[in-house]
């Protein structure tokens, strides 16, 4: 927030006229810099070439800032924009391999029948076109262009997944698959777990032993200042002298000048905090000084305020069992370990066949619950993907599932009751279901296929010299 009102107060029109600069580089800039594109390719498919040009222009109509391109080379953004070319490029030579065409009559009764340019009558409105276009920083040409790339890769698949029709028996076991009922008996272990009143002081010592070099903590001493136009200026706005001001404290912070005197030549107020260490409960200010104390000495924003802090010292202690915090946070610890440690046991059991269900009762004793499940999509007990995971196990089975609180349990697969499809609205349901089911299997195969018919060979050195640019 303030560093919006910053760059508003230094001046209006710097801004404009920026932006004015800006807009033609963004768009136009980068061609000039690879003018040579059209004879540099940057990848070859096949016998066809991508031009850097080509690749310039892609990433100028992304939409994407230079910035924030810039800010990503290390995460293969450029890699990434590229694949996303390439990938575009052979659906191109696809649709021109199997001669898939739109005509500008199909063209102009899609774009006639967008219900975001028809009025409440449902008649095409030409303004609200236009408008769309202008908010949205195109021409007709290129929104048409996109629109037509867009109908024949949709085409495209329809092509390839043409015909797709599902055997009865697949349709019937989909439908069995996601509505069949589920009987699960389960326990919930919250009541095996060691309770932190359980652990004994010898307890606590021994896991400190075992992990002193883990859990040591953090304290620090600091000085801090709170700044803002009121108690610097004596006003409530955010000026230009009180930015003017800003700017002279981090020069002074630059030149290594003594916390002390910032604060005395501005007349500031300050605070000074001993053996700070970070917990939830400490004020926001000091746990935002504590999260950037790697600057020892420095300014920052917080909120509608800046603070200027000094870090005077920092160490690492061993926990004191004496703050009832910190014991806290340490059993804590210790339940969280002992609770991992047990699932893990029970979980072993049951990978090595070592556990059946005369332990499982034995276990359950009078705390076992069932529950039904009407679905695969029925969370109303456990959280989804546990449910999905009980649906694929096989009756007689055993898994630690979870709820949405995070509280885990022991569970058995005891009975699986099938329902009948007889609703035809639902034979239909299923029926497109498993069809796009087939569809999508079959696409991932045209990939497959894709991937064996194109060969892709990359310039990497086309492909550093575009990265170079952007550093």
């Amino acid at each position: 927030m303030i560093g919006t009102f910053r760059n508003f107060a230094k001046t209006k029109f710097a801004g404009i006229l920026v932006f004015i600069m800006i807009i033609p580089f963004v768009f136009w800039g980068m061609g000039s810099m690879f003018s040579s594109g059209n004879t540099n390719s940057i990848v070859k498919i096949n016998k066809t070439n991508i031009s850097t040009e080509e690749f310039i222009d892609y990433l100028n109509n992304s939409g994407i800032p230079q910035d924030t391109i810039r800010k990503n080379l290390n995460d293969n953004i450029i890699e990434e924009l590229l694949s996303a070319l390439i990938s575009t490029k052979i659906l191109d030579l696809e649709i021109k391999e199997y001669n898939l065409i739109i005509s500008k009559e199909t063209l102009l009764k899609m774009i006639k029948k967008n219900k975001n340019f028809l009025d409440e009558e449902g008649s095409f409105q030409r303004i609200k076109y236009e408008k769309f276009l202008l908010e949205n920083n195109q021409s007709a040409p290129q929104f048409e262009l996109r629109l037509k790339n867009r109908e024949l890769q949709k085409n495209l698949f329809s092509f390839v997944g043409a015909g797709t029709v599902s055997p009865k028996f697949l349709v019937k076991k989909l439908y069995q698959d996601e509505n069949r009922k589920l009987e699960v008996e389960y326990i919930d272990l919250n009541q095996f777990y060691k309770k932190k009143k359980n652990f004994t002081d010898n307890d606590i010592k021994k896991f400190l032993d075992e992990n002193k070099n883990d859990l040591k903590v953090e304290y620090i001493d600091f000085d801090y200042s709170i700044i803002n136009p009121k108690n610097l200026l004596g006003v409530d706005e955010f000026n230009q002298t009180f930015f003017d001001k800003i700017d002279q404290i981090e020069i002074d912070i630059s030149n290594e000048l003594p916390f002390e005197n910032i604060v005395t030549n501005f007349n500031l107020n300050s605070k000074k905090i001993k053996d700070f260490r970070f917990t939830y409960d400490k004020s926001d200010i000091e746990k935002k000084i504590f999260e950037a104390r790697n600057n020892e000495f420095d300014i920052i924003e917080f909120k509608d305020d800046y603070i200027l802090y000094k870090i005077t010292k920092s160490e690492q202690r061993s926990p004191n069992v004496n703050d009832l915090g910190l014991r806290e946070e340490i059993l804590g610890l210790m339940f969280e370990k002992n609770k991992y440690e047990y699932n893990k046991n029970l979980i072993k059991k049951i990978d090595e066949k070592n556990f059946n269900n005369e332990n499982f009762v034995e276990m359950g004793n009078k705390k076992m619950e069932n529950l039904l499940l009407n679905s695969i999509k029925d969370n109303k007990k456990f959280d989804i993907k546990a449910v999905e995971l009980l649906y694929s196990l096989p009756i007689n089975s055993f898994t630690l599932i979870n709820d949405e609180m995070n509280n885990i349990y022991l569970a058995r697969i005891k009975n699986f009751q099938n329902q009948t499809m007889e609703n035809d609205g639902k034979i239909n349901e299923y029926t497109n279901k498993q069809n796009s089911n087939l569809k999508n299997n079959m696409l991932k195969s045209y990939d497959l296929y894709l991937n064996s018919r194109y060969d892709v060979n990359l310039n990497q050195k086309t492909i550093e010299r575009v990265k170079n640019f952007f550093q």
